[in-house]
């Protein structure tokens, strides 16, 4: 199973994570100064091999699940 983290690069803005961080603070926590939102994606692979793996995980946050201009993501294999 890959676990696959994709965030917004820090230089480009997050709307979505400023309404949320506004939305936090009217709820009465305070103490949040910013949240930067995000997406998440857990893939089942059929791979005995972790480099075969690595790759085709890697390549399909290239081709899809992120966008390399204004997006970076991270992964970890489990079980590969």
């Amino acid at each position: 199973m890959a676990r696959v983290r994709v965030t917004l690069k820090p230089t480009v803005n997050d709307p979505e994570g400023i309404t949320i961080a506004k939305a936090l603070g009217r709820l009465g926590f305070e103490s949040v100064d910013q949240v930067r939102s995000g997406k998440y994606f857990e893939i089942t692979l059929d791979e005995d091999s972790e480099p075969r793996a690595r790759r085709q995980v890697g390549e399909m946050c290239d081709k899809l699940l992120a966008n390399p201009v204004i997006e970076r993501y991270s992964f970890d294999l489990e079980g590969a």
